[in-house]
């Protein structure tokens, strides 16, 4: 079993690295990293005797002073490389770089720095060091005005802001989970680089995220559809997109009835892709559920009954709560990487429909278990 730890776990990429290595416990034993450790030689030095690897997220992206993300950027690694000789550790440290090591700007130039002082320290201690020079990362849960221009843009259209454009060039972009991959392709391989290039997934320009951006939020928050996803680039921007929803505000969503002497019609949702509908009845007093998704998309609707559906994001503890009556049928969209039940807390069976954008898979179900 390898033991991991993350230096910046809590960030963007980090988080998306620490849960899904979470998802092997057999495999991967993760030593629990905090950002006093750089204030403490002992505490720090104590964290990396525990590591068989060392992923060094941990950095300065933005700020007023680039000359303090500079010091802030090289000041880290200088820690990181004297704990290593201090305590002779030989892990496999990965370093993430960027592709603005070649730009004229103090960013840029500290994570050029940052990588060739760890590979120094690799060449001369016998230690192992990959450098992953990584395009621009797009994903759920990036802190706008911060992590990209894609986190900027679905914030402020989830929250009724009109975005900008500053420049509009192409930009190679890889989602989050695709680069979480490449770092779990280079903690379990034996092949070391200096300098590894990431792939980017895809080229494209700003004005065209934006533009799909627009034409998710139009269908989904006015038409109430899931939108038409054309690959996985595009699911993959439209689960970002869903992340900076306020699902305490926004659901439960009630469905429009059409009722005559016959009874009643509700149409539980309408779609540009397709996927996978089914129903549950589920008795008093039981619950389904208790798991959570990385990639799929997924509706609940209550159509008879009195339900329950909770909410819990990974990793966090706040629970959304959503009371659903089949009498005023209404449905809940669950967002990817968060655990999520449902619950029958009335006296009669209750009824739910289903639907999940793609078919359920025995062998790749994308279906982690975790209490709410």
């Amino acid at each position: 079993m390898l033991t991991i730890g993350i230096t910046g776990q809590n960030g963007f990429l980090g988080t998306h690295l620490y849960n899904t290595l979470s998802l092997y416990p057999g495999k991967y034993k993760l030593i629990n990293f905090s950002r006093e450790f750089f204030v403490s030689e002992s505490d720090l030095d104590y964290f990396i005797m525990q590591c068989d690897v060392v992923v060094h997220l941990a950095a300065l992206n933005r700020h007023e002073d680039p000359d303090v993300i500079y010091q802030t950027n090289l000041q880290l690694v200088e820690k990181l490389v004297s704990s290593l000789r201090r305590t002779q550790s030989r892990a496999h440290i990965l370093f993430s770089s960027s592709s603005q090591e070649g730009k004229n700007n103090l960013y840029g130039r500290s994570k050029r720095e940052g990588r060739e002082l760890l590979a120094r320290w690799a060449a001369e201690s016998g230690g192992k060091f990959t450098g992953m020079l990584i395009p621009n990362v797009f994903g759920p849960f990036g802190l706008p005005n911060y992590n990209s221009f894609i986190a900027t843009f679905c914030h402020q259209l989830t929250h009724q802001e009109e975005p900008q454009i500053i420049a509009d060039g192409a930009v190679k972009l890889i989602y989050v989970s695709d680069l979480v991959e490449e770092f779990k392709k280079r903690i379990d391989g034996e092949k070391t680089d200096d300098l590894y290039q990431v792939p980017n997934y895809i080229e494209i320009k700003v004005s065209e995220v934006l533009k799909m951006l627009e034409r998710f939020k139009f269908h989904y928050f006015e038409r109430g559809e899931i939108p038409a996803l054309g690959d996985s680039f595009e699911i993959n921007l439209f689960n970002t997109f869903r992340s900076y929803i306020d699902y305490s505000h926004y659901f439960p969503k009630k469905f429009i009835q059409h009722s005559d002497s016959r009874g009643s019609f509700v149409e539980v949702v309408r779609l540009g892709i397709g996927g996978q509908v089914s129903f549950s009845t589920t008795v008093p007093g039981i619950t389904r559920g208790n798991h959570y998704h990385t990639r799929k998309i997924e509706r609940f609707a209550v159509i008879k009954g009195t339900a329950l559906i909770q909410l819990r994001r990974i990793g966090t503890t706040d629970v959304l709560n959503f009371r659903l009556d089949g009498n005023e049928p209404a449905y809940v969209d669950i967002p990817i990487w968060y655990t999520h039940s449902i619950s029958n807390i009335g006296n009669e069976t209750v009824y739910t429909n289903f639907w999940i954008n793609e078919p359920y898979n025995p062998e790749d179900a994308d279906t982690y278990f975790e209490d709410v």
